[in-house]
């Protein structure tokens, strides 16, 4: 049992600076959110309503309860009927997810 615990602390040890890795440049995401999603989406932090009502604030998706990179990468590529259809590459998805998740409040 004594083996097996410090299996499971050494591995979390390795696996951490994985997990907290950026995948993408928050800079560019923001400059690609202003560009392309900013029409309709609150994409600064502290903006009180998004333009469009019903598109939520890119802060208020950052602090969804369990908002991963993950679940942003699943709803990116998922088409969606109340939003125009977004060419963006592989690239830009990731710094756009980096920067809603930079807007996370720890």
């Amino acid at each position: 049992m004594q083996i097996l615990g410090k299996m499971l602390v050494l591995m979390v040890a390795l696996s951490a600076p994985v997990m907290s890795q950026q995948i993408g440049d928050p800079e560019k995401g923001l400059r690609f959110a202003l560009e392309v999603c900013s029409g309709c989406h609150a994409v600064h932090p502290k903006e009180l309503v998004s333009p469009l009502p019903q598109a939520p604030r890119f802060e208020d998706v950052a602090n969804t309860r369990g908002m991963t990179a993950i679940a942003l990468t699943v709803w990116f590529q998922t088409s969606h009927p109340t939003m125009p259809n977004i060419t963006m590459g592989d690239q830009e998805m990731r710094d756009v997810i980096q920067y809603i998740l930079s807007l996370k409040e720890h």
